[in-house]
């Protein structure tokens, strides 16, 4: 299995990530929001890491790079929507590349994401939903402790379409 390590972003890593977004149009398109075409630049890897920067200096999300051994970027996974109060909470997205794919690095980095969670922020559930055909996601989700609980129609506009999400949470046991 392959190393992997999560690192919070910065906007030195526009470039790379813009490259990424270039080169996985095809793998992620089906999972994805539609996207502008200024997404696959530089440029706008900046301006959509800003908000995330910001909400992170903020308290409220935790935009992670994936990284392997090499300290090559392998994949994102965001903590964001962070609430706190009686709730605790935070929803979960990820991606790994299309080049390094069944390898660990999904599996790794959710479950590095939610012990940061867990241990790092005190939160009490971490959430997550994929659309019902990405089995995949849903195997990566299954084997970090998530469960599934419940159906959201029309959940997130994705490829643009509204589509249904299937729904997993994991709560943190430390947390009664």
């Amino acid at each position: 299995m392959a190393v992997t390590r999560l690192r919070v972003l910065t906007l030195d890593d526009a470039a790379e990530l813009a490259a990424i977004a270039r080169e996985n149009v095809a793998h992620l398109t089906p999972w994805d929001p539609s996207r502008d075409p200024s997404w696959f630049t530089e440029d706008g890897q900046r301006a959509a890491l800003e908000p995330q920067l910001a909400a992170f200096d903020a308290g409220a999300g935790v935009p992670f790079a994936i990284v392997d051994e090499h300290d090559e970027i392998v994949g994102r996974i965001t903590l964001s929507g962070i609430i706190r109060g009686a709730f605790h909470s935070a929803n979960l997205g990820y991606f790994v590349r299309s080049d390094r794919l069944r390898r660990g690095h999904a599996s790794d980095a959710v479950g590095l994401a939610v012990e940061h969670a867990f241990s790092d922020l005190a939160l009490h559930r971490v959430a997550a939903g994929t659309l019902p055909e990405n089995t995949g996601s849903q195997a990566v989700l299954r084997r970090n402790g998530f469960e599934r609980y419940g159906l959201a129609p029309e959940y997130l506009r994705i490829n643009g379409a509204w589509r249904d999400h299937i729904l997993f949470q994991r709560l943190n046991p430390a947390m009664p």
